[in-house]
């Protein structure tokens, strides 16, 4: 699962020009599911990404979570994540997670951050997407579940 995550201000997805999701101070995850991508992978990027400190405290130190700003999450599924350009100059996308199970995991990464008492605003699945934002620092993290767990 690979995760780019963009500090906001404000942020907005639209498909066919109706706004599907949008919020303001939080994040902005762009968020891939590869082939070998579990539920108990989504369970721990999400709880990796909103324990992330990457808002500013009173003192102007980068020290504070996503629940300490009382920010929100807008996530949208994106595949391209898992575009392979070593060969030629046309992306290929096998290593991204099949249509159903990508949604399925990409769903369930959702609801699992709502559990935690986190606001969650998304894009929709498989949708041409116009995505809108104001990164704030500009402040981005790529978080990728090859990198960060362990796999037995």
């Amino acid at each position: 699962m690979k995760l780019v995550i963009q500090r906001v201000t404000h942020a907005s997805v639209k498909v066919d020009g109706n706004v599907t999701g949008e919020i303001e101070k939080g994040f902005l995850v762009l968020l891939g599911v590869g082939q070998e991508d579990t539920e108990e992978i989504a369970r721990k990027m999400a709880d990796k990404m909103m324990r992330l400190r990457i808002f500013s405290d009173d003192n102007d130190k980068i020290n504070l979570s996503l629940s300490d700003v009382n920010g929100k999450l807008l996530i949208v599924s994106q595949f391209t994540l898992y575009a392979d350009c070593k060969h030629g100059n046309r992306p290929s996308f096998i290593y991204a997670g099949k249509p159903d199970k990508a949604e399925a995991l990409y769903e369930y990464f959702k609801a699992y951050c709502r559990k935690s008492g986190i606001a969650v605003e998304s894009g929709v699945f498989g949708a041409d997407m116009k995505v809108e934002l104001c990164n704030d620092g500009p402040f981005t993290i790529i978080l990728d579940s090859d990198e960060i767990i362990k796999r037995t």
